[in-house]
């Protein structure tokens, strides 16, 4: 592909290099630069793209895309935002295989992830069609899962997806757009059919810093989208609107004027129901996960399916026959009189309703076993062992992912929030023993949520990746406990 082609709607400062070279590729990481292609010297958290330039040219780049003169003899381009120009560039260089397909992102502290996978049954289930997704729980084209790190992938990346989406005769793609990927330009240069906005909790305060700039990031989707659906219910509504550039639907389960109303609401430890109004129309709505959030998952769902032009009794069809998501109020067997619960919760927001949701009248105890995780917000913390004392019976505080923290001194900022309080609760740093050890001290019906990691097989100590899965730990104790 020609340079010029390229740079196709990026605003070029100064062009040092002759648009007609040919670009056999791009990369904006050194070590995975090869002959011919455009790198792309964009500035990461601990390290900046410019130093990598000689490094990158030794290994064949061709031009360079930056944003100073660089330090070494290479055709370049110029310009004023190297991160939002390389999701232009790969965008072009993959042929814009968002513009052939209906793009459907969803943005928001919880329920991200569930809302993905609600959307891709009510499309596969009632337009027939083929379904992309790209999320936490992993990227899925069809039925076909595909790895992920992070939940919205970097631009050249995600361009990549999306154009193996088109290439597989994707029709639809729902996404998860984090604060981070809006923050980081990630999706620019994509326009969204539907965007939605579920909720926003604290969380990510290491990176956005206030709750108005996390607010404003998210906001950020509906100035790039056709029609926006929007949960009036959560406090910062007005600030996800206020700049909206789109035609919004709405959607409240508290009575409050919105486009689509949840009434008569029905709460059970098999699920939720409720009638969905919308102009006029009435519909009976029954999802399996229960909790007062999945009245919003559902809701939110039937707001995107309306915007995209589906009946409302087509939707709520749909959600009877959803099925929960890994990680997400999943139960794992056991061998006895008690319950085990994992679930993703790990912001304050997510805990609370979870344990809210489990909350049961069996005559067991709730129990919850959670730590945070380390190298983020460090104030939700205290504030996690607070909500997690108010809401269970027995508290367990272990560790998530210290990462590159002590997970002794994170489990004391933890316990910090359980002060004062007369909820019991016992510290075992070691997640894997902690789990065994409520196992064998579980009492007859008791409820056990082991909340953070959710759909992660893993646990991330110092900088190293290790294997770590919640259900085979249930499973391999409870065989252990057997013999």
């Amino acid at each position: 592909m020609k340079l010029a082609e390229i740079l196709k709607d990026i605003d070029v400062l100064e062009l040092a290099a002759d648009a007609g070279m040919e670009i056999v590729g791009i990369s904006y990481d050194s070590r995975k630069t090869k002959p011919g292609d455009l790198f792309v010297a964009i500035s990461g958290f601990a390290s900046d793209g410019y130093d990598y330039i000689p490094a990158a040219v030794k290994n064949g780049a061709c031009a360079v895309l930056c944003d100073r003169t660089p330090n070494v003899d290479v055709p370049f381009v110029l310009v004023g935002n190297c991160r939002y120009a390389l999701a232009i560039a790969s965008r072009n260089y993959f042929g814009n295989p968002a513009g052939s397909m209906c793009m459907i992102g969803i943005t928001g502290t919880n329920g991200k992830t569930t809302g993905t996978y609600l959307m891709k049954h009510l499309l596969e289930e009632k337009l027939h069609a083929k379904v992309g997704i790209i999320g936490t729980n992993g990227n899925m084209i069809g039925s076909e899962t595909i790895h992920t790190e992070r939940t919205t992938p970097e631009s050249y990346e995600l361009q990549c997806l999306l154009r193996n989406m088109a290439d597989a005769g994707c029709t639809h793609v729902v996404m998860e757009v984090s604060s981070h990927a809006l923050a980081l330009d990630r999706v620019a240069g994509i326009r969204f059919n539907v965007g939605a906005f579920t909720n926003l909790t604290q969380d990510h305060l290491d990176f956005h810093h206030t709750m108005e700039e996390y607010a404003a990031t998210k906001a950020l989707l509906f100035e790039s989208c056709d029609c926006g659906c929007v949960n009036i219910d959560d406090k910062w509504h007005d600030e996800i609107i206020k700049n909206a550039a789109c035609r919004l639907l709405t959607y409240s389960a508290y009575g409050k004027d919105a486009g689509i109303e949840a009434k008569n609401i029905r709460l059970s430890a098999s699920g939720v129901e409720f009638d969905a109004a919308f102009g006029g129309d009435t519909a009976r709505v029954k999802l399996a996960i229960p909790g007062q959030f999945s009245v919003y998952n559902a809701l939110n769902t039937i707001c995107m399916g309306l915007a995209l032009g589906l009946s409302l009794d087509d939707c709520a069809d749909a959600m009877a026959g959803a099925k929960g998501v890994k990680g997400r109020m999943e139960v794992v067997p056991t061998d006895g009189d008690y319950t085990i619960i994992i679930d993703y919760a790990h912001t304050p927001d997510a805990l609370e309703n979870a344990l809210k949701a489990l909350r049961h009248d069996g005559g067991g105890r709730l129990v919850v076993l959670f730590g945070c995780g380390g190298d983020r917000d460090r104030t939700k913390r205290p504030i996690m062992g607070k909500i997690a004392a108010d809401n269970a019976d027995f508290v367990i505080v272990t560790s998530d992912n210290p990462r590159t923290e002590d997970p002794d001194a994170i489990i004391a900022e933890i316990v910090a929030g359980l002060e004062n309080s007369s909820t019991e609760h016992k510290i075992i740093c070691d997640r894997a023993e902690a789990i065994k050890w409520a196992i064998d001290k579980h009492m007859p019906n008791d409820v056990i949520l082991l909340a953070g990691k959710g759909h992660e097989d893993y646990q991330v100590v110092g900088t190293e990746k290790h294997h770590m899965d919640e259900r085979e730990i249930v499973a391999e104790h409870i065989e252990k406990r057997k013999r």
